[in-house]
């Protein structure tokens, strides 16, 4: 029977088998294959292992009970403890061979799409939401009115510039402009095969469960789904398990009502263009379509904010039809002085690094002259240096200009002719392939676009 309530979208607990909108025997084969692993249960451990109520599974029991599959040995308290019977014990096993899933019963397609779709991350958001979910940030108001416009959009984010600029760390937290909470499920059923969905690295559950919540479904924080140069096309499918005989759901699914983060991207197995092919459809038109290894094919939502982050040179990621496809192209370049100073401020107090204004100065001249701009990520790296030396050489941590010369010394490589004998600027900070001198990095201009960094 598959009559799930379709105005409750899985929110509360079914009572009866009927309720629960997946084929019976699959619920059955679940209590057998529970029991077969556990010999000897009780309603109790089954209700929590199936994520059932207990009134439901002692339902279930004894209609398995009537069938002689199980025996009830006696009673705990007021819990009943039960074992399979011979002919119980058979019949598990002959559905333990077609699978070894014995968890979380799964909730129906049809439910799951109806969830998704009422929780949708569609959030109108303005300056002063944005300064509030990137508090944590050094984060010039240019950049948040360039941010603002293409989250209120569709479709997915292009986030492009050198590297180090806090493109990462921005898109990691876009997802708290929506600060609610939402439903996922444990698992979905789909021709009576599971999908395993609730993923404890990317889920990440409520504080509070709802005391009347559906057990097959967790609270959670909207997800976020980051994966870098790992990725392959593999991912983004089914993947069938042939130990348990479930599938996994692909990162997309994981990531639905919430953002997935493709970053550095340009570096994957996968190319952009091998994306773009797999994904045309679900970015247009917010539904994927997944397949069961026998052939069967079936629809999903796709509720996915996708954020694309690359250091890489755009024009060597797609063509003009690839770009046409993501509207949203935002540059995150280097940051002003006054946010390098006062993210050195910052920085420096919270690692008890002393520091003054000529100090700031001097080490901001000498890291565009070595670096040929300015990066977020360099007073943080700096002021460890710092601490470093100071533990080695038992003085106090402050950065003043020995002290900067030797760490910056120690930061950068060494060339063949730099001021300072600093040489050219290290891996860190320069592109692939670069080889300005020092007196051609002092005559590129600074950029106060974008300024970005964690403090």
């Amino acid at each position: 029977m598959r009559t799930a309530n379709e105005n409750d979208f899985g929110m509360r607990a079914p009572k009866s088998p009927d309720q629960l909108g997946i084929p019976y025997a699959m619920v059955s084969d679940l209590v057998l294959r529970r029991c077969l692993l556990e010999g000897r249960t009780n309603i109790s451990q089954l209700s929590k292992a199936l994520a059932l109520q207990a009134g439901l599974v002692d339902k279930l029991v004894q209609e398995l009970r009537e069938k002689k599959e199980i025996e009830v040995l006696g009673m705990e308290g007021r819990d009943y403890t039960i074992a399979l019977t011979n002919l119980g014990q058979q019949h598990a096993n002959d559905r333990f061979a077609q699978s070894r899933y014995a968890g979380a019963a799964p909730v129906s397609l049809e439910v799951y799409r109806g969830v998704v779709a009422t929780q949708r991350l569609s959030v109108y958001v303005n300056r002063d939401m944005l300064k509030t979910a990137f508090s944590d940030l050094v984060i010039a108001d240019e950049l948040l009115d360039e941010l603002g416009p293409a989250l209120n959009a569709n479709g997915a984010m292009f986030l492009y510039g050198p590297p180090g600029t806090g493109k990462t760390s921005i898109a990691e937290r876009i997802v708290r402009i929506s600060p609610d909470h939402v439903l996922v499920p444990r698992a979905v059923e789909v021709d009576g095969q599971v999908i395993c969905v609730f993923d404890e690295t990317v889920h990440i559950e409520a504080d509070t469960q709802p005391p009347d919540l559906d057990p097959r479904w967790v609270l959670c924080h909207r997800p976020r789904v980051v994966v870098g140069g790992e990725l392959t096309g593999s991912m983004l499918d089914l993947t069938y398990d042939r130990t348990s005989g479930v599938y996994l759901a692909p990162l997309q699914m994981k990531a639905n009502n919430g953002v997935m983060i493709i970053d550095d991207f340009g570096r994957q197995v996968l190319t952009p263009d091998q994306l773009l092919n797999r994904w045309i459809v679900p970015l247009d038109r917010r539904i994927d379509y997944l397949s069961l290894n026998y052939g069967v094919s079936f629809e999903v939502p796709f509720d996915v904010k996708v954020v694309l982050s690359t250091n890489l040179d755009p024009s060597d990621l797609g063509d003009e039809a690839f770009f046409r496809r993501i509207q949203s192209k935002i540059f995150i370049g280097a940051i002003s002085e006054d946010a390098f100073d006062w993210i050195l401020a910052r920085v420096a107090h919270g690692m008890g690094v002393g520091c003054d204004a000529e100090a700031a100065v001097y080490l901001r001249m000498l890291c565009v002259e070595h670096g040929g701009d300015l990066r977020p990520y360099l007073p943080a790296d700096v002021c460890k240096l710092i601490k470093a030396l100071a533990q080695y050489e038992g003085i106090p941590p402050v950065l003043d200009r020995t002290t900067i010369d030797r760490v910056l010394g120690l930061y950068y490589t060494r060339g063949s002719g730099g001021p300072g004998g600093y040489g050219k600027a290290g891996s860190v900070v320069a592109e692939p392939g670069a080889t300005l001198e020092a007196e051609e990095l002092r005559e590129e201009p600074v950029s106060a676009q974008g300024p970005v960094s964690t403090f």
